[in-house]
């Protein structure tokens, strides 16, 4: 724990160094083009509720809830140190029931930063830092919506109709930072994520919280140069920890970049298999070659004790520019993880560049069959998305859908909802949005989650575009 003068000490150098920043940002080109401020990531800049949605196809009667998305759309967008991840967080909703699309509703996340840059005035409840962007993803748990990020801010919970409603510390148990990747495990109800603080570069915490929305546990994790850790997964006995080459930048801090993290190629990667009720101590860490990875498609253990963790890998990530992510893609991988030989062995599933990987949830940390994603663009963008298909994987077979949206139409992370709460694995849809570029609209297309070769089960079509976010989910309505 630091001493009150050591905390003094690094109040001041922290405002120093914020004000450097500051100045050098101001010196960059305010009138550039920013690839992540324009196009089809040119921000939205109205609140819109619309409830004479327009539907090709027929929507499946079973989906009762909403689908909610959350990603960045900046109220005041300055492309000066601008990077797709600080945006300000706005929710996009739509409302199914009895095969009707009811309403649609965007609703900025109301942060203290969207007040200062002259947005709506900030909610209510506790806060945590000065930096409260809120962007990533929206979940729910516990009877709660919630609007998460990572590395900074608390939850802010909304009401059903996307409403702002506080800001969220799970009833005051949360002393740590939160995440933007929580993975529900579905046979205990609890919520297990990898924490990290952008102003502490030594310590990662294992988060968890209880079904009830209590957190449980925030044990501290040491590691070196402060690891950007976006994703964590879990199995029957362990929590995964991606402690990767992506680390706090100082130098891109003074530069002015509104996001510090960059690619360090002296940062040993590794990654750490958590009991998950044990200390930091306990953690087996096995070395890997450098690499990055945002999504997991699932995690599970084998009878031999060896850990599969299935996701999208990049060779590097935020190597070349400032802007966004940028890195080679190297598709889908399945890793091995020995946790006796402390070793992993890398096997490449599908060289398809692709990201957002999601599976059926009620197999989460368990053996499972099925997993899609989103294809990236085969020869790179600027802006990272594009026209680009949705895969689907039967991990049994070996065999890849995909379904391509035609010209000019870009999807978005795309999420499974089963048929019922007992339907067999795979069994139900996978649901997205899908950019149309050329008339600046979008639709919410519903897929048959079995065959990607078939053509939407519905469309909803909404008549402006929606800004490429990050993690939207299926929010059923609760029995």
């Amino acid at each position: 724990m630091a001493s009150s003068v050591e905390t003094a000490i690094r109040s001041v150098v922290t405002k120093g160094l914020t004000g450097l920043a500051k100045v050098n940002r101001a010196l960059k080109d305010q009138s550039r083009k920013h690839p992540f401020l324009s196009g089809i990531h040119a921000p939205l800049h109205d609140e819109l509720t619309i409830t004479d949605l327009t539907v090709t196809g027929t929507i499946p009667p079973e989906l009762d809830g909403r689908y909610v998305r959350n990603g960045p759309n900046p109220f005041n967008p300055d492309p000066r140190g601008y990077h797709w991840f600080i945006g300000d967080g706005m929710v996009h909703g739509v409302r199914l029931k009895d095969g009707k699309a009811l309403w649609y509703r965007n609703r900025y996340i109301r942060t203290t930063m969207l007040e200062a840059a002259g947005g709506p005035k900030a909610a209510p409840g506790p806060r945590r830092g000065e930096r409260e962007v809120i962007n990533t993803n929206v979940i729910q748990h516990a009877g709660k919506t919630l609007a998460i990020v990572e590395a900074n801010a608390y939850p802010q919970e909304l009401s059903y109709e996307l409403e702002a409603v506080s800001s969220h510390d799970f009833e005051g148990t949360l002393k740590g930072p939160f995440s933007a990747h929580p993975h529900l495990d579905p046979l205990t109800g609890e919520l297990h994520a990898i924490c990290y603080d952008a102003m502490v570069q030594d310590t990662v915490w294992h988060t968890v919280v209880s079904p009830e929305g209590r957190v449980l546990r925030e044990e501290p994790i040491p590691v070196q140069d402060g690891p950007s850790i976006h994703e964590c997964t879990v199995t029957k006995n362990y929590v995964v920890v991606f402690d990767l080459p992506v680390t706090f930048s100082m130098k891109a801090l003074i530069a002015g970049e509104q996001f510090p993290y960059k690619w360090n190629p002296d940062h040993q990667a590794r990654i750490g298999l958590l009991p998950r009720h044990g200390t930091a101590a306990e953690i087996v860490w096995c070395a890997i070659e450098p690499c990055y990875v945002f999504h997991v498609a699932n995690s599970y253990e084998r009878e031999d004790g060896v850990v599969i963790i299935d996701s999208s890998v990049h060779e590097t990530m935020f190597a070349g520019g400032p802007d966004g992510p940028n890195g080679k893609p190297l598709g889908m991988e399945r890793w091995e993880v020995d946790p006796k030989a402390g070793q992993v062995r890398r096997i490449t599933l599908d060289s398809a560049p692709q990201e957002f990987h999601r599976p059926d949830e009620r197999f989460f940390g368990q053996q499972y069959r099925y997993a899609w994603s989103l294809g990236l663009p085969q020869s790179g963008d600027p802006a990272f998305l594009g026209q680009a298909p949705i895969y689907r994987y039967d991990l049994q077979t070996g065999e890849r859908q995909a379904h391509d949206f035609g010209p000019g139409r870009v999807p978005g992370e795309f999420v499974f909802v089963p048929r019922s709460a007992d339907a067999a694995e795979g069994d139900g849809w996978v649901m997205g949005y899908v950019i149309d570029a050329a008339n600046e609209t979008t639709d919410l297309v519903i897929l048959d989650a079995a065959d990607m070769s078939k053509p939407p089960v519905a469309s909803i079509h909404i008549p402006h575009r929606i800004p490429p976010g990050f993690h939207g989910n299926w929010l059923a309505d609760e029995a």
